[in-house]
């Protein structure tokens, strides 16, 4: 089917824009911001692509009124932005720093007077650095100071902002960030990074207890990156590669939030049943399993997945690239699993394009929750861009993608499924974690030495299927 106007879907549906703070602010020591992990992390030699930091990124700590009125101009009528831990509590301990809670009542009151509404990520994965010094979400008292610093936002932004994510992406966060070390803060402990999975799920939990008490008028849910996976083949083998991935993938973060338990084959397949059965505690379930107001899902690509090695050099998913550090997998306890390439087109991060696989999640999440409202919380592509003698992006690849998969959010509203929004991935070009600049995901232009912003393509597209007024030759110093 070819959507192509907003009046297909219902009149409520969310359509929004969503950027990361460590990803776009800059300003790291302005106002009392702390060092988090991704600062630290960034200075590290060879962690990064290009060698670059976020200390500049899109300067949005400065010209958050510049990037909102390109929002008003696009159509969108939502904006998911994280909070960054360490400007609203920094260190992770003790009181609100008011300067942080000001920048974003700023941000905040900027969204609303312009029609939009504020959706605020509280952990976009910038942990306080002083908090990764005392074990960082190996330790479970991290899951309690999440929690510390959930009730500081709450109070500094419950009246205003009333629609809320816990996590973006825990799976990140754990496997990323303590397996393969590819993430912040770069570590590799094996099947342990588990660990830090229950933590942050436990953190979760007890952030979403906070903001029912503090918020009760609150929408509340979490962002999963959930993924549609496949064998290469029928085979007992690579049937048993398929759900190993989608275990680890996806099962241990969906069956504990939506079911109360973790899946059994999972954490045996990691060596790490007897750490769970002692400190996954039936208290801790409770809490991560409470009822949500919605489920985010972040959707890019699809795996296929093989347990042979025989094209392992030749057909790696970018998937399996970008997971994997000095030969340590971000996917423990599945070392011997290969990520098959198919004959679908990828985008420059080597992702396949699958639009039809974001309805496969969609349908993953409402067969264990009937009825969770779901929203696409990410959804975007990164390709080389190349600005024309005109000055214009003429991104067609990146527009293409987006007309795809709004199409692919059509077909799930139209088979029934509870599709409340979809935000793409992202307003303006940014840091892109440890790609540094060298990929642009961005519907907007950001010329990093100067901060201009110039709309490509797909941002005048999308504004033209919202009706805003956004055009491919508007741009800002």
């Amino acid at each position: 089917m070819a959507i192509r106007d907003r009046a297909d879907f219902p009149v409520d549906f969310a359509w929004g824009t969503a950027t990361a703070a460590y990803q776009n602010e800059g300003s790291p020591r302005a106002d009392g911001r702390s060092p988090s992990i991704w600062d630290v992390f960034s200075r590290r030699p060879g962690a990064i692509a290009d060698g670059a930091t976020g200390d500049i990124a899109d300067d949005h700590y400065r010209r958050f009124a510049e990037d909102v009125a390109l929002m008003a101009d696009m159509g969108v009528n939502a904006y998911r932005f994280s909070l960054a831990w360490p400007r609203i509590q920094p260190n992770g301990r003790g009181g609100v720093n008011p300067a942080g809670i000001d920048f974003y009542r700023r941000l905040v009151d900027a969204l609303l007077a312009h029609n939009i509404t504020p959706w605020a990520t509280l952990y976009h994965w910038d942990l306080p650095q002083s908090l990764e010094d005392r074990g960082g979400w190996l330790d479970r008292d991290t899951a309690s100071r999440f929690a510390d610093y959930t009730a500081l936002a709450a109070e500094g932004l419950g009246d205003v902002v009333s629609h809320w994510i816990t996590l973006n992406e825990p799976w990140c966060s754990a496997f990323l960030g303590y397996a393969s070390g590819h993430h912040a803060p770069g570590r590799q402990e094996g099947a342990a990074s588990s660990h830090a999975a229950h933590h942050l799920l436990l953190g979760h939990g007890l952030a979403v207890a906070e903001l029912r008490d503090l918020i009760p008028a609150a929408d509340v849910g979490i962002t999963l990156n959930l993924y549609s996976v496949r064998a290469a083949s029928e085979s007992p083998a690579d049937l048993d590669a398929s759900r190993r991935i989608d275990g680890l993938s996806n099962r241990l973060f969906l069956d504990p939030v939506l079911r109360g338990e973790y899946p059994a084959d999972v954490v045996e397949d990691l060596g790490e049943a007897a750490w769970f059965a002692e400190h996954a505690r039936e208290e801790d379930l409770a809490l991560i399993s409470a009822p949500l107001d919605f489920l985010g899902i972040n959707y890019y690509s699809r795996h296929t997945v093989s347990a042979s090695t025989r094209t392992a050099a030749a057909t790696m998913d970018a998937a399996g690239m970008r997971v994997t550090t000095q030969g340590v997998s971000a996917y423990p306890g599945s070392e011997h699993v290969t990520f098959v390439g198919t004959d679908a087109p990828r985008t420059q991060m080597g992702w396949e394009i699958h639009p039809d696989g974001m309805v496969d999640v969609l349908e993953m999440a409402h067969a264990i929750a009937p009825d969770l409202p779901l929203f696409i919380t990410e959804n975007g592509s990164a390709y080389e861009d190349v600005i024309g003698e005109d000055g214009r992006i003429d991104d067609r690849e990146r527009t293409e993608y987006l007309q795809d998969h709004i199409d692919a959010a059509a077909i799930a509203v139209t088979r029934g499924l509870p599709l409340r929004g979809y935000f793409t991935w992202t307003l303006t070009d940014n840091f892109e974690w440890a790609w540094g600049y060298t990929r642009r995901f961005g519907l907007v232009h950001v010329d990093f030495s100067t901060q201009r912003r110039t709309p490509k393509r797909s941002g005048a597209w999308f504004s033209e299927f919202l009706g805003g007024r956004l055009h491919e030759s508007d741009s800002a110093m």
